[in-house]
């Protein structure tokens, strides 16, 4: 190291020239030495590193974002809060973008009414992308695309315009789980939607009563959930109402409500899952593998999908013309001892 004094800097800031003064070489090198992929020799890093250290040096991200012009910053937005699923979505996010030393600032959604106030707010922090998991007016698209602003859908899709999205087949998982029970030999059923704003609850449920009428049984009823737990005992008990001796199966748009349905059937009705009720769910959450409930389910393939999504924002970000896509992956069938199947 060079003859400088620790010292000699006490008491004020320590910034990249007191490091380079201290190591003997030049600022650029210790800007090479903190920035991911840049070419800087082994020794060259050591030396650097070492002289941060002893004198405490940390890199100043805003400050460097006031000199490159970039906020090094995305923007996640998440609605459905009750889907526990989405704290395995963030860690994959945030995994992903790292390692472009990107980071993400997160938005959350009680409703997805809601999201007119948290665009505004996503606008202000001036960030290089956003990947949404909610749904989208037209308007609110155009809002983004003004901007020049690199959108994603997570889990989403538009009907009515080209978008960046990233999907599970959510009508094929249903047709997946319907064709095993049926299979199995179930001759009623019932279906527990979730929230009617949610365009991912829409598509389940419609999959699931398409399928089952494709098979010959019409007019299966349908009651309204929430994605919560308690939304899910409720259905049961709403479903219980419509038949004699309740339904064969029981189909939530969710885990989570599929774990509540689990509980009132046992709990309220004394009925055995899944000798007297099979239920299925969606998602895949950690929760649906726990001994007490093993629900059949199924897995969306959460860290492809969060990968497919970094990429696809980095891309637009270096290159704001290409042209939206969409990427689509399959669920796939997790058997569990909550449900007879085939």
């Amino acid at each position: 190291m060079a003859d400088n004094s620790i010292t000699e800097i006490s008491g004020q800031r320590v910034t990249s020239y007191d490091v380079a003064r201290y190591a003997g070489v030049s600022q650029s090198a210790v800007s090479r030495c903190f920035k991911p992929g840049a070419s800087v020799s082994k020794k060259m890093r050591e030396r650097v590193m070492q002289a941060a250290d002893e004198l405490g040096y940390q890199p100043n991200a805003i400050a460097r974002s006031l000199i490159t012009r970039r906020s090094n910053l995305v923007g996640v937005i998440l609605s459905d809060f009750t889907n526990l699923h989405y704290p395995e979505v963030l860690f994959e996010l945030n995994q992903g973008f790292s390692k472009d030393a990107v980071h993400i600032l997160l938005f959350t959604l009680r409703q997805e009414r809601d999201i007119d106030e948290i665009i505004q707010q996503v606008f202000q922090y001036q960030v290089e992308g956003v990947v949404v998991a909610s749904t989208l007016s037209l308007e609110q698209i155009d809002r983004f695309v003004k901007r020049n602003l690199p959108l994603v859908f997570f889990n989403r899709t538009i009907q009515d315009r080209s978008v960046n999205a990233v999907c599970c087949d959510q009508e094929a998982g249903e047709r997946i789980l319907v064709n095993s029970l049926v299979n199995a030999g179930h001759k009623s059923f019932g279906l527990i939607s979730g929230p009617e704003d949610s365009l991912v609850s829409m598509q389940r449920t419609a999959g699931a009563r398409d399928r089952l009428a494709g098979l010959g049984f019409d007019n299966v009823p349908i009651v309204q959930g929430d994605y919560t737990y308690e939304s899910g005992q409720q259905g049961l008990r709403e479903l219980m109402k419509r038949f004699e001796n309740g339904p064969d199966a029981v189909l939530c748009a969710n885990d989570v409500m599929a774990i509540g349905c689990m509980d009132a059937a046992r709990n309220e009705y004394s009925m055995r899952v899944p000798d007297d009720i099979s239920i299925v769910g969606f998602d895949g959450i950690a929760p649906a593998l726990w001994s007490g409930y093993d629900l059949t389910t199924i897995r969306q393939p959460v860290q492809q999908m969060a990968e497919a999504a970094v990429e696809m924002v980095m891309e637009r970000v270096n290159k704001p013309d290409k042209t939206p896509e969409m990427r689509v992956f399959s669920g796939v069938l997790q058997p569990g001892n909550s449900a007879r199947i085939a």
